[in-house]
């Protein structure tokens, strides 16, 4: 990664932040769930879609991956981690509802919409989008279709699961992984600092995603043993996430209407998949322990965590399975994803 931009990145860096803040604000004002990723995300697409080329020079993205996935790690707390013990039934049919759904879209998108095998199986992970861009950043895949397809499905809950909101009197915010007690700031720095070295070593490893996943690894193990507590500061946060929605909206730098257009049908299709598998996985746990059927769906739905864990707690589910849920589905997702991409290889090669 060059540490040095040339001239034009940095203009077109800031000229793609500029867009995604304009986004953040107005998305604040229509009162938008996360306004800081789902504003830059539509402001940097609807930009894109005009024909303006937009990027985030490597050395921003690289601190915005280090940052959010300090901020996912910062979920864990001794009460979720203590989670595990208290309802394995949940976490065993969250495994089971997130295999059965990744290999059901990949059918669907290979056999009806004609996605190749690889990029199938990034299209079909149900959520950890921020996982799914940086892992096929370190990919030879034709991201097109794989980010239409995913961002829509983000899209798509992001609409979804305001009017939820709406009827519940949910106000959805990034308070999931910022806090008004955040970290100190040599507790922060000091993270980031091994989470970058530990994204460094992962690699060198060759393991995609490096970043996200050494400062999920190392924030989640920080909080999950009360070395330290608190989250993000509201500021940190927003720039992380700005600069993360940005990244949503520039994969459709350059793509036509007429791709987002074909990619719609696979967009919804995944969605309703994800959607069906994971209420059909909530009704056996919610009968075993006793809570709403719905609250449990919002842990096992394949949306963003923070609008979801506020949805489960208004309908009535234990915060802390909310919590656990939503961060066992990404690190999951994190080992399911290369597994899968593994079983594409070898059936290609076959």
């Amino acid at each position: 990664m060059r540490l040095r931009p040339t001239l034009p990145e940095l203009g077109t860096t800031c000229l793609t932040l500029v867009i995604a803040a304009i986004g953040a604000g107005i998305a604040r004002l229509l009162h938008f769930p996360a306004p800081e990723l789902t504003g830059p995300a539509l402001s940097v697409t609807l930009a894109g879609l005009t024909g303006l080329r937009l990027d985030v020079m490597p050395l921003v993205r690289a601190g915005a991956f280090l940052v959010v996935g300090v901020g996912l790690g910062s979920i864990v707390t001794t009460e979720t981690t203590s989670a595990l013990t208290r309802w394995p039934l949940a976490f065993v049919m969250l495994t089971v509802s997130l295999i059965v759904t990744m290999a059901l879209c990949q059918l669907v998108l290979r056999r009806v919409f004609g996605l190749d095998r690889r990029a199938a199986v990034l299209a079909s992970a149900p959520g950890h989008l921020s996982y799914v861009i940086s892992l096929a950043a370190s990919l030879d895949i034709d991201m097109t279709r794989v980010t239409i397809v995913q961002s829509l499905r983000l899209l798509t809950m992001s609409i979804l699961v305001p009017l939820l909101a709406v009827l519940f009197g949910i106000d959805v915010t990034l308070a999931a992984v910022s806090s008004n007690a955040p970290l100190p700031a040599f507790a922060l720095l000091a993270i980031l600092v091994i989470s970058g070295a530990a994204g460094w070593g992962l690699a060198r490893l060759h393991m995609p995603a490096a970043l996200m996943i050494g400062a999920m690894v190392t924030s989640g193990l920080a909080h999950g043993f009360g070395v330290v507590e608190g989250g993000l500061s509201p500021t940190v946060a927003t720039l992380g996430f700005l600069v993360l929605g940005a990244l949503i909206g520039t994969r459709f730098s350059g793509v036509s209407r007429g791709d987002v257009t074909r990619a719609m049908g696979a967009g919804l299709a995944t969605t309703v998949i994800g959607c069906v598998v994971a209420a059909l996985a909530a009704i056996p746990v919610a009968a075993w322990l006793g809570m709403p059927t719905l609250g449990i769906v919002s842990a096992f739905a394949p949306g963003g965590f923070e609008m979801m864990i506020a949805l489960g707690a208004a309908l009535g589910a234990n915060p802390g399975l909310l919590a656990a849920c939503h961060l066992g589905r990404l690190l999951i997702l994190t080992v399911l994803v290369p597994l899968f991409l593994a079983r594409a290889r070898k059936a290609a090669a076959a």
